[in-house]
């Protein structure tokens, strides 16, 4: 199995192989554009290179943030730095917004002046179609591998992809619309575009906030989730189910009830069971912390009052008095539960027909303590 710093390290050149590609490809595009907007006189054109523009300026954002949210957990930061991810994502959606804005106004500026309204030739057309299937390729290759190593940040960065795609195709209506003759048709396009990168923007930015914020995961993987602890031979029940992103990877806590007599490392053991199952099956969590209870906590009584071990038996021992028979005492067991302690004696066979009256005395002795609910004395 590799390493976390293994898989890390790995993710990373992943993530940077598709940012590169995506990055040269959006070099290309918005030079092609840009210059295809300016002779062809489109502004949707113009409009749709300006957004290409800021699509390298994305994956400069996605270099660096996946760098830095693939270095492994360390003291000063032990859930790891994917949450630089979460960040980066926010700082990509707010610069759509940013673009999306400047390109409004200027359309809006133009309407109101109509002699600074472009008309667009029909060689546009072709520069246009060249954006559409580009931007859909470079959706689906980074959709593609978005999923495959869960990366939120590459899964935005393929939907600006696809929202430029989608732009494109409102600059060719726009475009075609100009060349029918009506002149404001291209500027209504690049408003288009506009509205339509500033949703994707706030999209982003939206997301991004829940997940600062703690936002659980969604509903049909919490129930994936229960549904995985459930079949957990010796889970009796289940409650206080609470998970969180950070970046690509998910951190879940959760309360388990196992038997209420049941050893220490047993308990233990059936918790292990239960992280790692979780892990193994549910993709998006990378990390769980199981608290084992000997019952449901949501509904007993506490037992943070009651007295520990040591306290406990100083306490009986006085109570106990010169009672011979405590020096044969094996063992003491101490459950709390409901409120309460339940205490288990163990004493030697031999004498439990020998001593039958100090015995049932050192029961009454010991249920006589407040905090103590029932006694049951074993022999061996």
């Amino acid at each position: 199995m590799p390493t976390d710093s293994s898989r890390l390290s790995e993710r990373y050149q992943i993530t940077k192989r598709v940012t590169l590609v995506g990055a040269g490809v959006n070099t290309l595009l918005a030079l092609a554009q840009l210059l295809g907007g300016f002779f062809t006189q489109s502004q949707g054109l113009i409009a749709d290179g300006l957004h290409t523009v800021s699509d390298l300026a994305s994956d400069f954002i996605v270099l660096v943030a996946a760098r830095e949210a693939h270095r492994a957990a360390d003291n000063e930061h032990p859930y790891g730095h994917g949450r630089i991810e979460t960040i980066a994502t926010s700082i990509l959606g707010i610069t759509l917004i940013i673009v999306a804005t400047g390109i409004a106004v200027d359309v809006l500026e133009r309407l109101r002046n109509p002699e600074r309204l472009l008309q667009p030739q029909p060689l546009a057309l072709v520069f246009a179609l060249l954006a559409v299937v580009s931007k859909e390729a470079l959706y689906q290759y980074t959709k593609r591998v978005a999923k495959k190593v869960r990366s939120s940040l590459l899964e935005a960065n393929a939907w600006h992809h696809r929202s430029d795609a989608i732009s494109s195709m409102f600059v060719i209506i726009g475009i075609l619309g100009s060349l029918s003759g009506i002149r404001y048709f291209d500027a209504l396009a690049a408003f288009a575009v506009a509205l339509f990168i500033a949703r994707i923007g706030w999209k982003l930015v939206w997301q991004s906030g829940q997940e600062l914020i703690d936002s659980s995961l969604d509903d049909d993987t919490l129930k994936r989730t229960e549904a995985v602890i459930s079949n957990i031979h010796g889970v009796v029940n289940m409650h206080m189910l609470r998970t969180r992103k950070s970046g690509a990877d998910a951190f879940a806590d959760v309360h388990i009830q196992v038997p209420p007599n049941v050893s220490v490392s047993e308990g233990h053991q059936i918790a292990e069971a239960v992280r790692h199952a979780i892990i193994q099956e549910i993709d998006e969590i990378t990390d769980v912390t199981v608290h084992t209870d000997p019952e449901d906590d949501a509904v007993a009584k506490p037992c943070n009052h009651l007295p520990l071990r040591g306290e406990l038996l100083e306490t009986l021992e006085k109570q106990w008095g010169n009672l011979e028979i405590t020096k044969q005492l094996d063992r003491v067991n101490t459950h709390y539960l409901n409120g309460k302690i339940h205490l288990e004696l163990f004493l030697p066979l031999n004498i439990a027909t020998t001593h039958a009256d100090e015995i049932q005395q050192l029961k009454s002795l010991t249920q006589s303590h407040p905090d103590i609910e029932k006694v049951d004395i074993f022999y061996y």
